[in-house]
């Protein structure tokens, strides 16, 4: 059950991170409306703090999470911009997550 919770953290995390930066690059790059990028700012520190409910610390987390940030990005590119990913988005995002389960799952002493 805990790593079910911390996938959850990890998903609602990279959610509020991708958006919150999309906002501020909408505003940025294709002059939407301000108040666009302060709600992106209000995600991306929403996203700050639900990092902080993991169980490991700083370091082990946020190199974790790097990797489920990858396969995330990829997830939006294919949703938002319409990218789908290929042969080899695949296999990069197959490694990072076996890298996230090494580094994040592995038990430890």
């Amino acid at each position: 059950m805990m790593i079910l919770r911390s996938i959850g953290f990890f998903i609602l995390a990279g959610a509020c991170e991708i958006i919150g930066g999309y906002l501020v690059w909408k505003v940025l790059k294709d002059n939407q409306p301000f108040y666009l990028a302060i709600l992106g700012a209000i995600l991306l520190a929403v996203y700050g703090g639900i990092a902080t409910l993991q169980p490991a610390g700083f370091g082990r987390t946020y190199a974790a999470y790097g990797g489920v940030f990858i396969v995330m990005s990829l997830f939006w590119a294919w949703l938002a911009e319409k990218t789908k990913p290929d042969f080899y988005d695949i296999a990069g995002a197959i490694i990072v997550l076996t890298g996230v389960a090494i580094i994040f799952y592995a038990p430890r002493n």
